[in-house]
């Protein structure tokens, strides 16, 4: 493997690390093992840290296939709390506002989720890295100030109930959609639709274009990985 030419790697992104982060922990480590200061590297789309799954890094040349490594159609598993809302649609924030749910089945919840599949309109999350005025909207958000973001227009393939509990209000579902969709955006959307209020638990990228989870290294493997690729 050539990685100044330009390689990509697949990541499995554990939980809690920010996509950064996992990034800097492959870059240091290709660095070294190569001998150089700073390899190149970048990311082909960020996951939020409470996020696991797929994280496509491209290293030297390859870094410049990162645009169109984004524009690949992406599937998720989500399991959303319903019943409550947090300022941040997951578990980064604490509950701010509790609803109803004794109205809510199965057969409501699949019935609402239909109706998210094609092209819909969704407003980003307060806490995103979406660029206001040249700032972070998260980090506008966590200064308390107002954050006013513009729906977007995204497409949503496939959104699969995958479970139901009935007593502990928790919703899992399958997802398969378009660049720039926000999956704490659909559970909030999806709590509203219900006539309720929802956010996520558990979040995890399973694929990206064809790449999938079971393709993808472990941060803990991937040292050995990379000792078998690059000899002295």
């Amino acid at each position: 493997m050539d990685f100044h030419e330009g390689e990509i790697i697949c990541i499995n992104k554990p939980y809690g690390m920010t996509s950064f982060g996992a990034l800097a922990y492959v870059r240091t480590r290709l660095s070294k093992a190569l001998h150089v200061k700073r390899l190149k590297t970048g990311h082909a789309g960020t996951l939020d840290p409470l996020a696991t799954g797929v994280l496509i890094l491209c290293t030297g040349k390859a870094t410049k296939r990162i645009e169109q490594l984004q524009q690949h159609t992406k599937e998720y598993t989500a399991t959303l709390q319903l019943g409550a809302t947090t300022a941040s649609y997951d578990r980064e924030h604490t509950v701010n506002m509790t609803y109803p749910t004794r109205h809510i089945t199965r057969d409501l919840a699949a019935s609402v989720l239909a109706g998210f599949i094609g092209e819909i309109q969704q407003v980003p999350p307060e806490y995103s890295a979406c660029n206001i005025g040249g700032d972070r909207a998260y980090k506008l958000a966590r200064k308390g100030e107002k954050v006013e973001l513009k729906p977007k227009t995204l497409r949503i393939d496939e959104l699969e109930l995958t479970a139901f509990d009935p007593q502990t209000m928790q919703l899992s579902i399958r997802v398969v959609c378009s660049k720039g969709t926000y999956i704490r955006a659909l559970a909030r959307d999806i709590g509203q639709a219900l006539g309720s209020g929802a956010f996520l638990t558990a979040l995890c990228r399973t694929r990206v274009g064809d790449v999938r989870i079971e393709d993808c290294l472990t941060l803990e493997q991937f040292p050995l990985w990379l000792k078998d690729i690059v000899t002295e």
